[in-house]
């Protein structure tokens, strides 16, 4: 399939457009025409080598909404104009006791990325995973998500990332009613965070370094703001929680965050990929409490999501840009200037060219 596409070509270099093709459909496969396409703190990193594993060229995007216009012979889930959805990633051995559990994410043979990978079954380059920022995408079926009926398209695709990625570990960590949920930092996956404990039924405190985004923190459901340069504040907070999800994207000191949690409580790193500063072990000891780390969800994890956010009237707030707008929204996204997602209408891109 002739497609089109804005990519990376040099980690130096901004997303341009790009004409590429995709692979033929297998007899497991869905074709679809990309209708919205979340803007993922993670695109930036991956577009700029900031983890060191990039390959060029690259086609971002892992939130993906769209419209189904084909499938494979043995397709038995969907049909053509199915809306569906497609995260952050598309493939995996099926067969490994973690595949087996539902917990694809953490494949033994390592799952299949939705973009900047390699197709299981082929290394042609048309079999080169490219990402959402593209006019259609082939997907395996069992890695496709029925968007169900009620949940806003223009707004649904951050969902498949940022929502995702935060209500993985609430389920983990049985969050609901009387669970007491700290969530550090207040950005694209932070707001989602708050929006679905609070939708879970938790009491909710979002924790931010000064008190500028209180008024904001309480639009989204919390129900206070913890400022953590506020030493007395602090201190007051101190065994104060069930779970502490860390949505910080960047490096930083998650030593002051630990002993707000009680005993037994866990605090759960979703946001950083890479180093962190040294930090101690005295309050994990004092207090047995645990430092985890969280990783988006399994397919059937990510149904049962975005059912709930279509009940719950759960949605991400977001600002829609035209796919000419990305680098400039990767600026912005780097100056943490915007509230809280950017979300690609891909109508603004061109049909790729005639063959």
């Amino acid at each position: 399939m002739k497609t089109i596409g804005y990519a990376a070509q040099a980690a130096n270099a901004p997303l341009a457009p790009f004409d590429f093709e995709r692979r033929e459909l297998r007899a497991n496969d869905v074709a679809m025409e990309v209708l919205y396409c979340g803007v993922c703190h993670s695109d930036l990193h991956q577009a700029r080598n900031d983890w060191g594993w990039s390959q060029y060229p690259m086609v971002p995007g892992h939130e993906i909404v769209g419209r189904v216009i084909a499938v494979g012979g043995d397709v038995q889930r969907y049909r053509i104009g199915d809306h569906v959805a497609v995260g952050c990633m598309v493939d995996s051995c099926q067969s490994c006791d973690q595949c087996r559990k539902g917990l694809e994410q953490f494949c033994k043979k390592a799952n299949v990325q939705t973009y900047n990978d390699t197709d299981r079954f082929s290394c042609e380059p048309a079999a080169r995973t490219h990402g959402g920022y593209s006019k259609h995408l082939v997907v395996r079926e069992e890695f496709a998500v029925r968007v169900p009926d009620g949940l806003d398209l223009s707004k649904a695709a951050p969902l498949l990332c940022a929502g995702i990625t935060t209500y993985s570990p609430l389920r983990k960590w049985n969050v609901g009613p009387g669970s007491r949920v700290g969530v550090v930092g207040i950005g694209g996956l932070g707001h989602m965070a708050v929006k679905l404990a609070a939708a879970l039924g938790a009491d909710v405190t979002a924790i931010s370094r000064t008190r500028d985004k209180e008024a904001d923190a309480l639009a989204l459901g919390a129900d206070r703001l913890l400022a953590s340069s506020d030493a007395e504040a602090m201190a007051q907070a101190v065994n104060g929680f069930d779970l502490i999800i860390d949505t910080v994207p960047v490096e930083h000191d998650i030593t002051p965050y630990l002993p707000l949690l009680d005993v037994d409580a866990t605090l759960v790193l979703v946001g950083q990929v890479g180093p962190l500063p040294p930090s101690t072990t005295v309050p994990l000891l004092l207090g047995r409490r645990a430092v985890a780390g969280s990783c988006i969800g399994g397919i059937a994890e990510t149904q049962e999501m975005l059912d709930f956010c279509a009940k719950a009237g759960v949605l991400p707030d977001v600002e829609m840009i035209r796919i000419d707008q990305i680098n400039a929204a990767f600026e912005r996204m780097e100056r943490s200037d915007v509230r809280y997602r950017f979300v690609i209408d891909m109508a603004s891109l061109p049909a790729p060219a005639a063959a």
